[in-house]
């Protein structure tokens, strides 16, 4: 079996593509896996690290905020769309999955004209332009969300959940050793902040300004930052032993695992494995994701009674307070706790990869 995975640019699109990859391997022995992504995009990295084989296209997104910069983009259309041509006749796949970013368009554009069945992989719970474009044609689009209806034809989707890194949904570590890990007291409230990748303004500022406050009610910190935001947030940090301050934590089951609160943006991603660890949290969704599709994803969770959320914009004024009030509050962390865990789906990578054999299967 031959499959090509597109897409990339975020390890919200990377990590999960790479799980499917390996849920498929796992499954069919015999499968080869050929990835396509951007160049230049963090996929190019991450993917031979994993053990893959990736090929790059010229392809870049919509500039918004200097429109000079997409007077290449036809161009870098026109060529990508053509490698991904190429790359359909000389891999030739049996299927091609989409899992978002830049590189997902031209490749299930081309396969769909050539008449080779799509799969999309769809994190968020409001779609992309691109995806509702190509879900008009893909044999299947696997979601992690409910009401997808409005999104894509209502036969095609399957709900599997968004796959979630092995170490982090399999792992089972003692929440004294995970504290030891970090250095912390194993009695004492820790929170976990995490704002994805390159950390997040608005959350480092909130938490900076309140250290005192939050390390005074007990509180104990793993405080991912971000590199932009490492050198600030440990000159803020100094006079407090009990947080921890990490640009980027590579050890996230360790960290979860110590944790007893957390604070995180809402990318797709960190809900799924917030829904997996069960720890009572408060999302701060970045406005600026596409079609504020964040906010979407953090309100799927607060409708139902699972975490809180508080506004970019709002997080100086009201994110230690809401935090504080969380801490004091024994029985809604319970009602997290329990509410998450109805929502987590931990073999979402092997649900999708039995998914894409049955669409390969039929087509033979």
């Amino acid at each position: 079996m031959k499959v090509i995975i597109a897409g990339g640019g975020t390890g919200g699109h990377i990590f999960p593509a790479v799980a499917i990859a390996n849920a498929l391997q796992r499954l069919r022995p015999d499968t080869e896996v050929l990835f396509v992504g951007a160049k230049g995009k963090m996929e190019m990295e991450k993917v031979p690290q994993a053990g893959y084989k990736i090929v790059g296209l010229d392809i870049a997104g919509l500039n918004r905020s200097n429109w000079l910069k997409n007077l290449s983009l036809p161009f870098k259309l026109w060529k990508s769309r053509r490698k991904a041509n190429e790359l359909i006749k000389t891999f030739n796949p049996d299927i091609v999955i989409g899992v978002g970013g830049f590189a997902s368009f031209p490749m299930l554009n081309a396969a769909q004209a050539a008449g080779i069945p799509t799969l999309i992989q769809e994190q968020n719970s409001f779609a992309g332009k691109s995806n509702k474009i190509l879900g008009k044609k893909a044999k299947a689009i696997c979601v992690a969300y409910d009401q997808m209806e409005q999104f894509f034809p209502k036969d095609a989707i399957i709900k599997t959940g968004n796959p979630v890194r092995a170490s982090i949904a399999q792992a089972n570590i003692d929440p004294v050793e995970a504290k030891r890990f970090f250095e912390l007291n194993e009695h004492q409230k820790t929170l976990l902040i995490v704002g994805g990748s390159l950390g997040a303004k608005a959350i480092n500022e909130a938490i900076a300004a309140n250290l005192e406050l939050l390390t005074s009610a007990g509180l104990q910190i793993i405080w991912q930052t971000g590199e932009p935001f490492y050198a600030e947030a440990q000159q803020a940090a100094a006079d407090y032993p009990q947080v921890k301050v990490h640009a980027f934590i590579r050890q996230m089951e360790q960290a979860y695992a110590a944790a007893d609160m957390v604070i995180s943006r809402a990318g797709a991603l960190a809900i799924a494995e917030l829904c997996i660890v069960a720890k009572p949290v408060i999302f701060v969704p970045y406005p600026f994701a596409a079609e504020d599709h964040q906010t979407s994803n953090a309100l799927s969770l607060t409708r139902k009674d699972a975490a809180l959320m508080i506004k970019n914009d709002e997080a100086q004024l009201q994110l230690a307070g809401t935090l504080l009030q969380l801490l004091n509050n024994e029985a809604l962390q319970q009602q997290m706790h329990r509410n998450l865990k109805e929502e987590a789906i931990k073999d979402a990578d092997e649900r999708i990869a039995r998914i894409v054999i049955d669409i390969v299967n039929q087509k033979n």
